[in-house]
């Protein structure tokens, strides 16, 4: 057994947990995943058990916010043009507010 099988506390991570999401889902979760440098395993994990999702900030986490803040960008001159405005441009939003909120205060 490799070392990468363990979690934190030692213990042997052996089981598998596996489920369904729609594709609006899925795009939700690889976008929070990507925002919070985390691996996927590791995200939901922690989401599932009520554990604080910690950002670390890193060249990698930079990036994907940059990018998350140009789709955005570009979902608010859609709106800008009369269109309506959807749950999940504002659970990104709130998602990337929350992110950088934390950055600000790790770097003070």
């Amino acid at each position: 057994m490799s070392a990468k099988n363990r979690d934190n506390h030692n213990r042997w991570r052996n089981k598998t947990v596996a489920f369904r999401v729609s594709p609006e889902e899925d795009k939700q979760i690889e976008t929070a995943v990507r925002l919070s440098g985390l691996t996927k395993q590791d995200y939901i994990t922690r989401h599932l058990l009520c554990r604080d999702v910690v950002v670390q900030g890193n060249p990698r986490v930079y990036k994907a916010l940059r990018n998350e803040l140009a789709a955005v960008l570009d979902e608010l001159k859609r709106i800008e043009a009369g269109k309506t405005i959807d749950d999940e441009l504002l659970d990104i939003i709130e998602l990337i507010t929350e992110i950088l909120y934390g950055l600000k205060e790790e770097t003070q």
